[in-house]
């Protein structure tokens, strides 16, 4: 299977749409070809299928067998590509750091090599009985995390 050529297929029939990008691309046992694609929108069936067939009409199965499957990412998987992190801000997010830290915040801003995190949190008031509410905030550089989702609110 020539891996090259399909890395190629996927990245143009992605870039026919400037809005998506590509999480993954993983070349599996038995010549499956697995592709994960997002949007900043979302993505939707059209878009996977309009990819899978730009794939799929440029290889030949006469020439050597394949099985494709073009999928829109999990949302109880984990964020893999800054993109991902761009496309939820303001949303909470649940990271889990190198050092076993969990933070749970809402994402407030992007910068190339981390992500700043912002939320509230209850403290002792400095004098007297009682609690207050602040708001915290940590600046996070991307190679710390261990793995950061988005949390589900119903």
């Amino acid at each position: 299977m020539d891996k090259e050529k399909i890395k190629n297929l996927v990245y143009n029939a992605i870039e026919e749409n400037l809005d998506l990008f590509l999480i993954e691309l993983k070349f599996l046992s038995e010549n499956k070809i697995l592709v994960e694609v997002d949007g900043d929108k979302g993505i939707s069936l059209k878009e996977c299928v309009r990819i899978s067939r730009a794939v799929e009409h440029n290889l030949d199965r006469e020439e050597e067998d394949f099985s494709l499957e073009v999928t829109s990412p999990d949302i109880a998987k984990p964020l893999i590509v800054k993109r991902q992190y761009q496309k939820n801000i303001n949303r909470t997010l649940q990271v889990k750091l190198i050092d076993n830290l969990k933070i749970e915040g809402v994402l407030k801003n992007v910068e190339e090599d981390s992500i700043f995190l912002e939320w509230k949190a209850r403290e002792p008031k400095p004098i007297g009985k009682g609690k207050i509410t602040v708001v915290k905030n940590k600046t996070i550089p991307f190679k710390d995390i261990l793995e950061a989702k988005v949390k589900l609110l119903f």
